[in-house]
């Protein structure tokens, strides 16, 4: 087995390029604590910043095929690593906008007869869009909204990843989001 510490990040990329695991490694124990040390400035978790970077590097050896790095490969991973922290903050405001609204709508204004009827009708209407999610969906979706689970305890729960979880919430989300959209904007 070849020492490619000495090796530059080109040659790395090329070594890649022909499923050189070797190559990979380097490049991960290269860039690893950088990459983190990015996603953590500006997330202040370091759980979260060592999974972004995690599927950072999951994601760029299964495209190590496919790779065009046209700057210097700590140029690439740096961006990158910005990309999935904007990527990050943009589903978490998206998520808390979600429970704002979710709050608002749960937490009667007033105790007149009208408001009481609207939120049963509201709350039958989201329960029957529940029902037309895709099974892991509706499972993915009621463990974090009606039993307050996290995105990893739901991942553990169900034996998924976290970024399956993200990505069903989401498509849950979207879903209710268009199947609700007439009686929401009557709310509102």
């Amino acid at each position: 087995m070849r020492n490619l510490a000495q090796f530059s990040d080109e040659m790395l990329l090329e070594a890649l390029q022909r499923d050189e695991e070797a190559a990979f490694d380097e490049i991960y124990y290269r860039y690893w604590a950088l990459l983190c040390g990015i996603a953590y400035k500006r997330v202040q978790s370091r759980e979260v910043a060592e999974e972004m970077v995690q599927e950072l590097f999951t994601t760029f050896w299964l495209n190590r095929r496919k790779l065009q790095v046209h700057t210097s490969l700590k140029a690439y991973l740096s961006a990158s690593v910005r990309y999935m922290v904007l990527r990050y903050f943009q589903q978490e405001m998206a998520m808390q906008t979600y429970r704002n609204h979710m709050q608002a709508a749960s937490t009667p204004v007033d105790s007149s007869t009208e408001a009481v009827i609207q939120a049963r009708d509201l709350h039958a209407r989201l329960e029957q869009a529940l029902t037309q999610l895709p099974r892991k969906c509706r499972q993915v979706y009621e463990l974090s909204r009606k039993e307050y689970k996290s995105n990893r305890e739901i991942a553990e729960t169900l034996n998924i990843s976290e970024k399956t979880v993200e990505n069903q919430l989401t498509k849950a989300l979207r879903i209710l989001r268009l199947n609700l959209k007439d009686i929401v904007a009557l709310f509102f």
